[in-house]
């Protein structure tokens, strides 16, 4: 795959992971600044490792989760619970069980922002707790 059939691909399932909304606002957000980060993004994160079989979507939704709750990467962390929640077939449960695995790891204090960002998103698209 060349760059740019492995850019079309990876634009593809940022669209089907992140929606359509998010995406749409994103690209037209983009700056001369911001365009070879957009790329590298749409290219390798989500063409090259969200295109790979050997994990499915889902379970790459709960890395990516878990992974900013660990970096507390709380903008990012909202954005993919927001897919998640919307677009991805996940219930607040889902998410509580992931906050609670990385309670462990990371920390009651990053659980408890987890929980209160989740809720927030929660709140935000409509959805009761």
């Amino acid at each position: 795959m060349d760059d740019s059939e492995r850019h079309a691909a990876g634009m593809a399932i940022r669209r089907e992971i992140l929606g359509d909304a998010y995406v749409n606002r994103t690209v037209a957000d983009t700056t001369d600044a911001t365009t070879e980060i957009q790329d590298l993004i749409t290219r390798y994160a989500w063409g090259e490792i969200w295109t790979r079989p050997g994990l499915d979507h889902r379970t790459r939704r709960v890395l990516v989760i878990g992974t900013q709750i660990a970096l507390r990467q709380w903008d990012q962390y909202r954005i993919h619970v927001r897919a998640a929640l919307a677009e991805g077939g996940f219930t607040m449960d889902d998410i509580n069980e992931i906050v609670l695995q990385q309670a462990i790891y990371c920390g009651a204090p990053a659980a408890l922002t987890a929980i209160n960002v989740a809720r927030q998103v929660l709140d935000e698209i409509g959805e009761s707790s």
